[in-house]
């Protein structure tokens, strides 16, 4: 099983995961373990560092010593939870050869996904759930994108962006040569009533940025200005401050308090404006909660569910709501739709584009080329930690987003 949740031990290396609760005798062969893990990978035609703790990688490479470490296992039947998410155009390619390759060998797979591309090119036929109940099994060559996507929400919808007026305002945020967490020289600005796509391959900076930007790591060179001011952004705090606030990659460990109410984590960084001196006023909370909970429509028993128990679209509402409860203005999503489904989609590009229309400025960092190209007024391309290119809408195109996203930087030259 590959758990669309990553069910890794962070402390150990890549190898030592991949080989965990194998024994060969009294002792642990560390060399023999880290050739097998870079055999596997060579199979599978990427590359990781066996040697790194899995804590120091980000979300793309632990998902491929996800893979590696079923793959490792020899197993005759393999489910995949969304396997694909958290990887590249050219990784997800990759995961298909090698999904490819086992099917071949006589592995059956359970491959589970809400991109609609990946079940028409990888399935042979396919199973649809809603609501916890079976719906249908059809041969995949014998249905349609708009009869599946009817299937799974229970009603007709189609799987265009919102329309809106792109009335983009002043300037609201600038980068200006910003460096740090391994992005180097990073300048462009950020409007009123703007979505803004910052696009690269995996490894190209994204989240990196996003964090410097945030505070959540720390800065090397360069300056934020918010509305004309440099900010002195050290911490999150100061970057809430400043009215900046982040809707992280992963939701689960950075964005919400899995254990703790709906209320209690939309409320969380609004303490202060909730407080009377050192006490939280819990009608104001209460208040504050229940207001969100109806504007981002969350489907919750109540406001003092625990998040854990929401799926993952209305756990991403409430990590959105967290963030504008606070205040801000600015708005970093981090793969705003990974794991959710194509109904939760559409509401929260619903509510993305709600946002800028009322003037927030929207950053978008997006593996997913159809939303990045639909949603986005503009796009930026990273690649190996440098910009590497900007695309206004007339000059969108998957071919020059990618041409970009592969570009060399002067680094490497």
């Amino acid at each position: 099983m590959i758990y669309q949740e990553f069910n890794l031990v962070d402390s150990l290396s890549v190898a030592e995961n991949i080989c965990l609760g194998e024994r060969s005798g009294r002792f642990v062969d560390f060399r023999r373990m880290e050739e097998k893990a870079r055999s596997i990978f060579d199979m599978m035609g990427v590359s990781v560092p066996v040697e790194c703790p899995v804590s120091e990688l980000p979300a793309s490479q632990q998902q491929l010593v996800e893979i590696a470490k079923a793959i490792s296992r020899k197993a005759k039947i393999l489910i995949m939870d969304e396997p694909s998410a958290p990887l590249s155009l050219a990784e997800v390619e990759k995961l298909f050869d090698i999904v490819r390759r086992l099917k071949q060998s006589g592995v059956t797979i359970i491959y589970i996904s809400h991109r609609m591309d990946e079940i028409f090119e990888i399935s042979d036929r396919v199973t649809v759930l809603r609501d916890g109940r079976y719906i249908t099994t059809l041969p995949t060559a014998q249905t349609s994108r708009g009869e599946l996507i009817r299937l799974m929400v229970g009603r007709e919808l189609t799987e265009t962006y919102p329309h809106r007026k792109r009335a983009i305002g002043k300037t609201v945020m600038e980068l200006k040569g910003l460096s740090g967490n391994g992005d180097r020289d990073i300048s462009f600005c950020l409007h009123e009533g703007e979505i803004l796509g910052l696009a690269g391959l995996v490894g190209a900076g994204r989240t990196e940025l996003a964090r410097v930007i945030f505070g959540a790591d720390r800065k090397e060179a360069g300056k934020v200005l918010v509305q004309g001011r440099t900010a002195a952004i050290r911490l999150p705090s100061d970057a809430i401050a400043c009215g900046i606030g982040l809707i992280p990659e992963d939701r689960k460990q950075q964005g919400c308090f899995l254990e703790k109410g709906v209320d209690w984590n939309i409320s969380v960084a609004s303490l202060k404006q909730l407080s009377n001196g050192p006490w939280v006023d819990r009608k104001r909370e209460a208040a504050l909660s229940s207001r969100f909970i109806d504007l981002f429509r969350i489907k919750t028993p109540g406001a003092r569910q625990l998040v854990k128990n929401l799926s993952g679209g209305n756990q991403q509402k409430v990590v959105m709501a967290k963030t504008l409860a606070a205040n801000s203005d600015i708005l970093i999503f981090d793969e705003p739709t990974r794991g959710i489904d194509v109904g939760a989609k559409q509401e929260i590009y619903s509510l993305m584009c709600d946002l800028a229309e009322q003037g927030k400025a929207i950053l978008m960092i997006t593996s997913d080329m159809a939303e990045l190209l639909g949603i986005s007024d503009r796009i930026i391309v990273l690649a190996h930690g440098r910009v590497t290119g900007e695309l206004t809408r007339d000059e969108f195109s998957q071919i020059r987003v990618l041409e970009l996203a592969s570009a060399q930087t002067n680094s490497e030259v």
